[in-house]
């Protein structure tokens, strides 16, 4: 089963330093039938105005995780950290029992992001930061882990959650499989161009919810950038 979920149809506002669509309810925006996918709760899609940003607010027991498409984010937590993730790059937030952090566009451009929010496997964990550089050219042709809960996926950044966030790019033309064990929730948005996934066509940053599909083949109709997030239940 895989449901194309088009960008257009997606709820969100536009707060003007912020044009935001979300493809779960979160916010002002709700439909019960869209709380979450699998353990996946939130996927916004996220423009951000020059120097404007998210000033300092508090997240627990849940694991944030922030690929930038375009631009850069800046962050700051109560944790005393500091950084600044270029496009490309991932962050993740293990908000824990609890963590205050801020993030800005502090770049003379728009930023563009995919903020990630997959519920954690337990509650009260210590908090904690940390991002990292993955080069697209690593990515072609090729899923490659971004973050991760499995202990094999020793490059990604760690997640508490029973979870992989993967990140491909591909040429037009090209092809790459992902094999799906049983049971999981496996979501996918396309961060540019145009793909075929088993057939369905997804457009640039639509959504597609897949279910017992034990291998994703993924086809390229023109180039594309994609993120995928496989969960449990």
């Amino acid at each position: 089963m895989i449901e194309r979920r088009p960008f257009d149809r997606l709820g969100g506002a536009d707060h003007g330093w912020l044009n935001a669509k979300h493809h779960f309810s979160f916010a002002s925006y709700h439909d019960p039938a869209r709380m979450g996918w699998g353990a996946l709760r939130v996927w916004n899609d996220d423009t951000i105005a020059p120097n404007t940003g998210f000033p300092p607010h508090p997240h627990a027991d849940m694991e944030i995780i922030t690929y930038v498409r375009e631009g850069a984010i800046s962050h700051k937590d109560s944790l005393g950290n500091v950084g600044r993730t270029v496009a490309g790059d991932v962050q993740v937030m293990s908000a824990g029992s609890g963590i205050t952090h801020a993030e800005y566009n502090d770049e003379a451009v728009a930023t563009r992001i995919f903020q990630i929010w997959i519920i954690p496997d337990s509650e009260g964990q210590p908090p904690s930061w940390g991002t990292r550089p993955f080069p697209k050219g690593e990515r072609s042709g090729r899923f490659v882990v971004l973050a991760s809960g499995f202990k094999q996926d020793a490059d990604a950044l760690p997640l508490r959650t029973d979870a992989r966030v993967l990140g491909a790019t591909l040429k037009a033309g090209e092809t790459v499989e992902y094999a799906m064990a049983e049971g999981r929730y496996g979501y996918l948005v396309p961060a540019s161009g145009v793909v075929e996934v088993n057939g369905v066509r997804i457009d640039a940053r639509d959504g597609a919810a897949i279910r017992n599909e034990p291998v994703l083949r993924v086809t390229a109709l023109e180039d594309a950038e994609l993120v995928l997030v496989d969960t449990a239940a």
